[in-house]
């Protein structure tokens, strides 16, 4: 979408900007600041996260899928999905996570963990539930831990759990990664891989893209 102009849904892009790169200051400190060169990218999360349909269909967008966005280390990946955030409808908004954090909470408990944000991983206001949705940070970062003597690929077993529940119930999922498809079978196996492409958009950032954060 052309900068300085609304579209259908009556949004201004500068003025998204704008805001993003003000929340960002807040919450991440004034040396924050968006690089021009990635608006396309924050163009397609913003199209995500206020459900324009049309644009959606555009770039291939499903919106009843998650976001797979996927790019180098320090490309402001994790940075971006918290800021999405706040174009989000309370209800839809998601819980950041990050993968090593899953890691050490299954050293610790086990794998009720892999039901914590699967089976279990519910909202409820009343008498309505609804799936929760989580953002699971730097996919790939974690390794395969052991409980009590037993090897367990934590977060491949929540991605298959929570693509049962995406099925049945909608159970919505993002993630953040450096890994590049392939890594991701390698790492998670053809069956992961393969379920993730029902679950999620990928939005990727160019592989030459800098670290920001040099």
């Amino acid at each position: 979408m052309e900068k300085g102009k609304k579209n259908a849904k009556g949004y201004d892009f500068e003025e998204c900007v704008t805001f993003l790169n003000q929340k960002g200051k807040e919450q991440f400190g004034e040396q924050f600041a968006i690089n021009p060169a990635d608006y396309e990218i924050i163009f397609k999360l913003l199209v995500y996260a206020i459900r324009d349909n049309a644009n959606a269909s555009r770039f291939n967008i499903s919106l009843s899928k998650g976001i797979l966005l996927s790019g180098p280390v320090g490309c402001g990946k994790t940075i971006l999905m918290a800021l999405l955030n706040n174009f989000i409808h309370q209800s839809n908004r998601h819980v950041m996570r990050s993968c090593r954090e899953v890691s050490f909470e299954f050293i610790q408990d086990g794998y009720e963990i892999i039901h914590k944000y699967s089976k279990n991983a519910f909202s409820r206001k009343g008498e309505n539930t609804w799936p929760r949705i989580y953002c699971f940070d730097d996919l790939g970062t974690e390794n395969n831990l052991k409980y009590y003597g037993n090897e367990c690929n934590v977060m491949a077993e929540i991605l298959l759990s929570r693509y049962d529940l995406f099925v049945q119930k909608k159970m919505i999922t993002h993630i953040t990664t450096n890994l590049s498809a392939s890594e991701i079978e390698s790492m998670y196996g053809s069956r992961v891989r393969s379920r993730m492409r029902e679950m999620f958009n990928l939005i990727a950032f160019d592989r030459n893209s800098k670290d920001k954060r040099l």
